[in-house]
């Protein structure tokens, strides 16, 4: 499960997550950021000292990333690009001793500027996949694939959701491969398709399915999550989570940034600050117990 890049690249146009007012409409609003508690991150020597010289040198961590994909990464009110990534790379910036420095960057132009050198390291909810490590390095930080959700009460099955509404994101890979393969399943088994119905947001298609106007929905584990947390109980998870895969941080290929990264990443990680963030965005689900470098191959 590719969560962006190949045919997850339009997916970077999901919006933020959902938001219901006092009369249970539905609106979507991208100052819906989480208050995440303080971490008192204080930069750890044996970790940081393990920086490249240019990088320790510059006190900055210059990363890439391409919003809206919330809850990983989007912009608030005002402007500013938030979300779990970012929260978790500034604390890993912080056990470095780095200030991290935000870059919007087109999705495809995120992995040759790590490769340029233009940036450090990308942090876009990149899946960690075999061909992607023959060009880059990647240190994971969270364990993302399709999960499914139902309104709260309903027992919806995603292995047989023949004849059911399903909603999606248009050309996600949820649109283009999770349901559709799905349908085919259904149709050869000799029952109803399924009945996919395409949003250009995710915020739309979690605004149909508390309507009415769906039975389902299919999108990324996080997204799902953050959608669910925001829901005040209306929406559920549907089945379990399908087609795991790591995510990770980009970094180029041989750089000593990775192991340093994964390093701190592990610090986070087993001090409870990598829980602390991932709960605040609801997406705990996803946590893992370990990060490595090429989680693919490892």
């Amino acid at each position: 499960m590719f969560a962006r890049g190949a045919n997850r690249i339009a997916a970077a146009l999901l919006t933020a997550a959902v938001a219901f007012g006092a009369a249970g409409c539905v609106e979507n609003d991208e100052g819906l950021v989480p208050v995440v508690p303080p971490l008192g991150i204080e930069r750890v020597d044996a970790i940081a000292d393990q920086l490249p010289p240019q990088v320790a040198a510059s006190g900055r961590l210059r990363i890439g990333t391409n919003p809206p994909f919330a809850p990983n990464e989007f912009k608030d009110e005002n402007g500013t690009i938030v979300g779990y990534d970012i929260d978790l790379i500034k604390a890993a910036g912080a056990v470095l001793g780095l200030e991290v420095d935000v870059k919007q960057t087109d999705f495809d132009k995120i992995i040759p500027s790590v490769q340029a050198g233009t940036l450090d390291v990308g942090v876009s909810g990149f899946t960690d996949t075999r061909e992607r490590e023959k060009a880059v390095d990647f240190v994971t930080y969270y364990s993302a694939g399709v999960q499914w959700a139902q309104r709260a009460g309903d027992d919806i099955d995603p292995d047989d959701a023949c004849g059911l509404r399903v909603a999606v994101q248009i050309s996600t890979f949820e649109d283009l491969e999770d349901v559709p393969v799905r349908s085919e399943a259904c149709v050869a088994a000799g029952k109803p398709p399924i009945k996919k119905i395409k949003y250009g947001t995710q915020a739309d298609a979690a605004n149909a399915l508390i309507l009415g106007r769906a039975d389902a929905l299919s999108a990324d584990s996080p997204v799902t999550a953050y959608a669910i947390k925001r829901s005040n109980g209306r929406l559920v998870p549907a089945g379990g989570l399908y087609d795991a895969a790591p995510y990770g941080w980009v970094v180029a290929k041989g750089s000593p940034l990775a192991p340093a990264l994964q390093q701190a990443m592990q610090y986070l990680i087993d001090s409870g600050r990598y829980r602390t963030i991932t709960e605040a965005w609801g997406v705990e689900a996803g946590m893992i117990d370990t990060s490595v470098v090429n989680g693919a191959t490892s």
